[in-house]
C-alpha cells in the first residue's frame, strides 16, 4: 500500500472554499491509487482566536486548560474536511491525535510525540478512506490532549509520514515554497527548488514562519523528504532533502529570515563571579522558558556585567518573573524587558567558510544606519537583533547585499 501524507496548514482551511480545495487534492491522490493520510491545522485564525477568548476570561490561563480549549480547534478543522471529502464522494474519517495514536510526553502547551501507534490509522487506510488527523497534539500519559508547540501540525505530519514509513511528505501552506526571503516583505524574493534539512532547521530556529524547527530534526534524523509548496497552485514547490554537496557549497547564502515574535531580556549588574550564569540559566530551564541568543557584557572595573536573552514575546511576563527572582539572590541590580525587537537572520553553507559572508551582513546594516543590538553566529546562521521599527528595512538591506534577488543567480 502506498501511502501519501499530506498537511495543511491553518491558511489552507481557513472558509470552507479552501476546505474544499484541500479535500479535492486529497481525492486526486486517492483517485491515483495511493493511500491517503491528511493533516488538518486549526482553520485560519482560530488558535489565536481561543487564546484571545481564554485571556478574556482570565489573563492568566491554567495551561492544562488551555491546551484542552486550543486542541478544538484541530478537531474542527478535521471534521469539516472529512465532510468535505464525503460531499465529494470520497470515504474519510476524522481522527483526534489521541485516536489516530500519536502518544505524547512533557508539560501542556510543549509535549512532544513518544511513539505512533499505527493500527487504528491504517485499519481506516486499508478500508479505502481518507484519514483526516488533527495535527499539534497527542494523548498525555494522565489521558489528557496534549498540545505539541506552535507549529505542531507540521511535526504531526512529519512523525505520521516517518511511522507509516512513507519516505516522504508534503506541506501545503498560503505560500509557493521556501524563499529567499519572506516574499511579502522582500518582493523580489526567489523561490528555491531545494534547500537542505539542516538550513531548513536553521531557518526554522531563526523564526521563518514556513515549518518547526523540531518537525525538521524529525524528518532529517527518519529520512522523510518534503515538499513545501503551495495549497492553491498545482506548480512545484521546495523540496527539502539530505545535503548534497555540489549544489549546496555554491549557495553561500541560502535564505533570511525576520522575527518579530521574541523579546529581549537583560539582568543587569550581575556580579562577576563563577555559576552566575549556571544560576540564571538553570531558572529560566526550571520554568519551562526558551532561551535563544544568549550575551554576556565583559566585566565592568565595579564587577558586574550585564546578561542578555531572547524569548519568544509569549514567555515574557513568566520570564521576567524568573528572573527576577534570580537577580535577587545574584543581588543584581535589575531585569529589564524590550518587546521593540526584531531578528534578521541569514542562512548558508558560507558561514564555515569565511568571515567575510557574516561580514557582508555587517556592512549592508551599517550603511542603512541601522543599529545592531546583539550577535550570534554558527556554522550556519548569523542573527543580528535590531530595533523592531528597523526589522523589514534591514531584511531588505541584506537581501540585496547578498544578492538573492530573482534573476541574480
Amino acid at each position: 500500500m502506498k501511502i501519501a501524507v499530506m498537511k495543511f496548514g491553518g491558511t489552507s482551511v481557513a472558509d470552507p472554499e479552501k476546505i474544499a480545495r484541500a479535500a479535492e487534492r486529497a481525492i486526486a491522490a486517492r483517485r491515483r491509487g495511493e493511500a491517503v493520510v491528511v493533516v488538518v491545522s486549526a482553520p485560519g485564525e482560530m488558535t489565536d482566536e481561543l487564546i484571545a477568548l481564554a485571556e478574556r476570561v482570565t489573563p492568566t490561563p491554567d495551561e492544562r486548560e488551555l491546551d484542552q480549549l486550543i486542541a478544538t480547534g484541530e478537531q474542527v478543522g478535521i471534521a469539516l474536511f472529512a465532510l468535505a471529502c464525503k460531499a465529494r464522494g470520497a470515504d474519510a474519517v476524522s481522527l483526534t491525535g489521541p485516536q489516530a495514536g500519536i502518544d505524547a510526553v512533557g508539560g501542556a502547551g510543549r509535549a512532544q510525540i513518544r511513539r505512533i501507534r499505527t493500527r487504528n490509522v491504517l485499519k481506516h487506510l486499508k478500508a479505502g478512506r481518507i484519514v483526516a488527523v488533527a495535527g499539534f497534539q497527542g494523548l498525555a500519559p494522565n489521558g489528557d490532549t496534549a498540545t505539541l508547540g506552535r507549529g505542531g501540525s507540521d511535526l504531526t505530519a512529519v512523525a505520521l509520514a516517518s511511522a507509516l514509513k512513507t519516505g516522504r511528505c508534503e506541506i501545503f501552506s498560503d505560500v509557493k515554497g521556501v524563499y529567499t526571503a519572506d516574499p511579502r516583505i522582500v518582493h523580489d524574493a526567489r523561490k528555491l527548488k531545494k534547500i537542505s534539512f539542516e538550513e531548513m532547521l536553521e531557518l526554522a530556529g531563526a523564526g521563518a514562519q514556513v515549518m518547526q524547527a523540531r518537525s525538521m530534526e524529525v524528518a532529517e534524523r527518519f529520512g522523510v523528504e518534503l515538499h513545501v509548496r503551495s495549497a492553491f497552485h498545482n506548480q512545484s514547490g521546495t523540496r527539502v532533502v539530505a545535503q548534497e554537496g555540489s549544489m549546496l557549497e555554491k549557495a553561500f547564502v541560502s535564505s533570511l529570515a525576520l522575527d518579530k515574535s521574541e523579546v529581549r531580556l537583560t539582568i543587569v549588574g550581575v556580579p562577576d563571579q563563577p555559576g552566575v550564569a549556571a544560576t540564571v540559566l538553570s531558572a529560566l530551564a526550571a520554568d519551562g522558558i526558551p532561551v535563544d541568543m544568549i550575551i554576556q557584557s565583559a566585566a565592568s572595573q565595579s564587577g558586574v556585567n550585564d546578561m542578555s536573552f531572547m524569548t519568544p514575546k509569549n514567555f515574557a511576563v513568566k520570564a521576567k518573573k524568573s528572573l527576577e527572582a534570580a537577580a535577587r539572590r545574584l543581588r543584581a541590580e535589575r531585569v529589564d524587558l524590550n518587546d521593540q525587537v526584531a531578528k534578521v537572520s541569514a542562512v548558508g553553507t558560507g558561514f564555515r567558510h569565511s568571515p567575510r559572508i557574516a561580514a557582508t551582513m555587517f556592512e549592508a546594516l551599517a550603511q542603512s544606519k541601522i543599529n545592531i543590538h546583539m550577535i550570534s553566529g554558527s556554522d550556519l546562521r548569523v542573527s543580528c537583533v535590531v530595533d523592531l521599527k528597523d526589522g523589514e528595512s534591514a531584511l531588505r538591506a541584506v537581501h540585496k547585499a547578498y544578492g538573492l534577488a530573482r534573476g541574480r543567480r
